[in-house]
């Protein structure tokens, strides 16, 4: 005991004000040391408040503050892509996707315009384009997104036949999904702007009007299997047949110019005759009578000249007694 009486002595001799002063004020600077610094990420914004009022924002990076909590930092996601998820979870995602097993037919189960029921699943996907309207303009940002968009989607699949969700409405519902969206999130000044509205499973409701919606899947995919065959066998037979459509074009267009060269040549050398038989018609026409027969010579044809000559000269038996 004597000996705690003694420590306790000392230290309160110590502990002068100055000491108790100087304890303080180091306290102090390594508070406000700590505090008056914040780090931003690469894909944030700080928002920046002072003494609870919007003062500015900030990029990312180490940056100063006011300490003791006079100014106050609220770092945004700004460059990220945010995603919700309506009529499933994604409890791990990866190469083998876990899907959570709940049930969230609460979010996906719909009425379209022919009064059916349709189950269908989706996915948005946001950015932050307004830190400072993201953390004050709402209460609940996360809940107003997922408001808005069920709400957006019920309104598009209310709209249409069953068979148009499932079918060729698709890619439409998801663009004018998309539009609508940002349309009210700009009008609640959410400082949000949608990127992606995707539909996932669309599966009608279980019993006959599943086989049915079973049936038409089916004809639809022998339609598009038709119609690749189709235009399989239309690939391989137009190139052929426009293929053999030139070659014979281009043979018809060299037939058609070597007759009219043809045809040219023989007026030319008519009338080159012609100009000499004005000249000298007798000697031209012997001439010409002389080639005829250098030419019916040079075919062999000896039935013809006897015939013409009435058998003067017997070409015909006399070639027979050659062969003889």
């Amino acid at each position: 005991m004597s000996d705690n009486v003694i420590d306790l002595d000392q230290l309160q001799k110590k502990l002068t004000p100055k000491s108790i002063v100087a304890i303080i004020v180091v306290i102090l600077l390594i508070i406000a040391g700590l505090s008056s610094f914040y780090m931003v990420d690469q894909k944030e914004e700080a928002v920046i408040l002072f003494m609870g009022k919007f003062s500015r924002i900030t990029g990312p990076g180490l940056h100063f503050k006011m300490p003791f909590g006079i100014e106050k930092n609220y770092n945004v996601p700004t460059q990220r892509v945010l995603k919700e998820e309506f009529g499933f979870r994604t409890e791990r995602a990866g190469v083998n996707t876990v899907f959570s097993s709940r049930n969230y037919s609460n979010e996906s189960v719909m009425l379209t315009g022919d009064l059916n029921i349709v189950d269908v699943s989706w996915i948005i996907q946001y950015k932050i384009i307004n830190p400072r309207a993201w953390l004050f303009n709402l209460d609940n940002q996360r809940k107003t997104i997922r408001d808005i968009s069920q709400s957006v989607i019920n309104n598009l699949v209310g709209d249409r036949t069953v068979f148009d969700v499932i079918g060729n409405e698709r890619s439409n519902i998801e663009a004018k999904g998309q539009v609508m969206m940002n349309a009210f999130f700009k009008l609640y000044d959410l400082g949000v702007n949608v990127t992606t509205v995707k539909l996932q499973n669309i599966e009608p409701p279980k019993g006959r009007v599943q086989d049915a919606f079973e049936d038409v899947n089916k004809a639809i995919q022998d339609r598009s299997r038709l119609i690749d065959t189709g235009k399989e066998s239309y690939n391989k037979a137009i190139p052929k047949a426009r293929g053999q459509a030139q070659q014979t074009i281009e043979e018809a267009e060299g037939y058609a110019i070597e007759k009219v060269n043809k045809a040219k040549g023989d007026i030319a050398r008519f009338l080159a005759v012609y100009s000499e038989y004005r000249k000298n018609p007798r000697i031209t026409r012997t001439r010409l009578y002389y080639e005829m027969f250098e030419e019916i010579l040079k075919t062999g044809d000896t039935e013809f000249i006897d015939k013409m000559l009435k058998n003067f000269v017997p070409f015909k038996s006399l070639n027979k007694g050659g062969e003889k």
